[in-house]
């Protein structure tokens, strides 16, 4: 019977909620240690079916995910410095590896 319940939405939303309740209850006395909140996740699964918008979001994050990130493609590395105010840029050049 309970079962039934959280597959209207209502009960789904009350769901979400315990689980929000003790995933923070959790978190408060230091038992859970994990890094994200399944509460939020079940959240945003739950906006995104009622809105567009947050749905094309969620797309854009999960491909995001798995696109492979390049020092060549963006900015320069860290090892590298740039300072506008003083007129210097200082550019350090990785080492040769051995082969």
């Amino acid at each position: 019977m309970e079962f039934i319940v959280f597959m209207t939405l209502p009960g789904l939303v009350i769901l979400l909620v315990l689980i929000a309740f003790a995933d923070q209850l959790l978190r408060a006395t230091g038992l859970g240690k994990r890094q994200g909140q399944i509460s939020a996740t079940g959240f945003e699964q739950l906006h995104a079916t009622f809105s567009a918008g947050k749905q094309n979001e969620l797309r854009e994050r999960q491909s995001a995910l798995l696109l492979k990130d390049d020092d060549e493609d963006g900015a320069p590395p860290h090892r590298s410095t740039v300072d506008l105010d003083g007129g210097r840029a200082v550019v350090r050049l990785p080492r040769p590896t051995k082969s």
